[in-house]
């Protein structure tokens, strides 16, 4: 008689005082089996679960990935992604931001096996957008890491304050006050977000 191996998914509740650390491989395993989750890690190993975002978040990071996407359909610069697409940086941390791109010729230069896993760089260009729940703290500390580790432009939207941090490689965090715009400078030429959808 032979017994059939069945497995159930269960939830796990991690309390905020417990820290799990794992490997890049670890988390590959873990985000496969998980799907519905966003994980990430940062350098020293620790594991981050961060849940769904809520609707009004979800509306407004499709409309700056929208933006992205067609700007890059374009002007076929890169490549874009959304915040499913996990990074593997060059610090040994796993990142996943809100939305990315990255050069042609970068993603051109990776192997079919490693565009099917975390994509083992750091994006030129990033997008974090606050959501209600979120701290400014961990979301400044990753902006940082991801300058440190390549990224050349990045944008740290925080909408409760209506306040807009750039992070730029070799510069000082330079703070907009509630902009309607936002430049991709010369890393995007001639990409302009529009925020009104942002602010709403």
């Amino acid at each position: 008689m032979t017994q059939a191996n069945v497995s159930q998914a269960i939830a796990v509740n991690i309390p905020p005082t417990l820290t799990l650390t794992v490997t890049h491989e670890q988390l590959v395993q873990l985000a496969i089996a998980n799907r519905d989750l966003q994980l990430e890690r940062t350098a020293t190993g620790e594991l981050i679960v961060m849940p769904p975002t809520g609707g009004d978040t979800g509306k407004r990071n499709a409309d700056l990935d929208g933006q992205l996407w067609l700007w890059n359909r374009q002007t076929k610069l890169g490549v874009v992604f959304d915040s499913s697409t996990g990074f593997h940086l060059p610090n040994g941390a796993d990142r996943s931001p809100d939305a990315s791109w990255i050069r042609q010729e970068r993603w051109d230069a990776l192997t079919p096996e490693q565009r099917k896993s975390f994509v083992p760089l750091c994006p030129d260009f990033v997008i974090e957008l606050r959501s209600e729940s979120d701290n400014m703290a961990p979301l400044r500390t990753k902006m940082r890491e991801y300058i440190e580790n390549g990224t050349c432009l990045g944008w740290l939207i925080d909408r409760k304050n209506k306040k807009v941090e750039i992070y730029r490689k070799n510069q000082d965090v330079e703070v907009l006050d509630h902009p309607r715009t936002l430049s991709g400078e010369d890393i995007l030429p001639g990409f302009i977000v529009d925020l009104t959808e942002v602010w709403s």
